[in-house]
This record gives C-alpha cells, structure tokens and sequence, in this order.
C-alpha cells in the first residue's frame, strides 16, 4: 500500500491563514457591497465622460481653434504683433482665441505667441504673465518661452529673474538649437553681473557639448575674456 502523506504543520498553518483572509475579504465584500459597486460606476462614468468630452467637445473646438488661429498666426509672421493680438475685425487675434476657446492646445499655444508679440511691443510685464500661463512640452517653444521671460525681465532691469529663467530655458529639454543660445546669453548676464567665474562654466559647455553650434564660433573670445577676467 502506498503510504498516506502527512501535512507539513507550516503548510497547514499557511492554509488555515488563506482561508481565513479570504473568509475576511468575503465579508468586507458582502459588508460594503453598494459602496464597491457605487465607486466602480463613478470610476467607469468619469471614464466614459473624459472620452467623451475629449472626442466629441474638446477635439471638434480644438480643430475649430486652430482654424481661428491661422490669420493671427500670418499676422505674427510678418511681425504685425498689434493685429496678431487683437484681430483685424474679420479674424480674430491670439487673445480671442485665448478667451474663446480655453483649453484648447490652440488657446495654449495663442498664450505663448501673446507673449512674444507683447515683449516685441515694449509691453514686458503683460508679456512674462502671458507666457507664464503656456503650458509647453515642446522642447523648441517650451524652452524659447523660458527665454524670452528672461528676456522681458532683463529689460525691466531685473538682472536676478532673468538669469533664473534664462537657466530654465537652458535647462529645459537640452537640445542643440536652443540651449547654446540661452547658455549664451546667461553667460553675458553673468559677466555684466560681475560673476565671470559662472559665465566661464556656461561658455566652456558650448564649447564643450555644442561646438557645431553658431555660438560656438566665437566662444574662445568669450572663454578668454571671462578667464582674464576671473584672475
């Protein structure tokens, strides 16, 4: 006859122990039956109602949007920034499709032209509050949005704001288009601020990391100058 096997105790008690969790588990279910099954409604309405929203609202206002948007844009291109903003009473400007259609990428995006048309028109605080409200991932526009805050605050002859986001720009998505330019540029502030140890660090690292770009072309003289004056 075969032998009969006998339990290990330990796997006994682990049995006695997953038996009882699921016997407990059992009744929290049983006890809180309509709250579960209230929450998984909510959970699946809210679902259902985002996917809605977004394809039947939000998506048919976007494509309408950047519609919208297309003459303002034309007018920024040939730099005519008053009738980009405003409109010419035909098409509407970047602030009409910023307050018509909030949400929209078009809206975003019209925060982010707003704010350069103002800094090109001398308006730099409307402008660093125009360009503070984008919300951009794009690491060209994201980063040149950065900039051009600091931009605006160097010409309110904020030295110390503007070299703050002139290092966001350059820290933002690091890339060979636009970070030299803002490395660049921080590098200068920094001269002027009498820190030529900090311009030397940023002029190295165009020298460095991005020696095909226009920056580079120069950046010993800068690298020379910055070390003269560092000693």
């Amino acid at each position: 006859m075969a032998k009969s096997k006998k339990k290990n105790p330990e796997e006994a008690k682990n049995i006695v122990a997953v038996e009882e969790a699921l016997s407990k588990s059992e009744q929290f279910i049983e006890r809180h039956q309509n709250t579960i099954i209230w929450t998984v409604a909510i959970i699946v309405l809210l679902v259902a109602g985002y996917i809605g929203y977004t394809r039947f609202i939000l998506t048919p206002r976007q494509q309408e949007a950047q519609a919208e948007m297309f003459m303002a844009e034309q007018y920024f291109e040939k730099g005519e920034y008053e009738l980009a903003l405003e409109g010419d009473g035909e098409y509407p400007g970047f602030l009409d499709i910023i307050s018509n259609y909030r949400m929209t990428r078009a809206a975003n995006l019209s925060e982010y032209y707003a704010g350069i048309s103002l800094l090109r028109l001398g308006e730099f605080e409307e402008a660093i509050e125009y360009l503070n409200d984008y919300r951009g991932r794009d690491q060209i526009v994201g980063a040149m949005a950065y900039g051009a805050i600091g931009d605006a605050y160097l010409e309110l002859g904020d030295k110390e704001q503007a070299s703050r986001y002139y290092r966001r720009a350059y820290e933002f998505k690091p890339n060979k288009f636009t970070t030299p330019v803002y490395l660049m540029k921080a590098g200068q502030l920094y001269e002027e601020k009498g820190q030529p140890g900090e311009a030397l660090r940023l002029y190295e690292r165009i020298q460095e990391d991005y020696p095909d770009s226009q920056e580079a072309r120069n950046i010993e003289r800068y690298i020379g100058r910055a070390t003269m004056a560092k000693q």
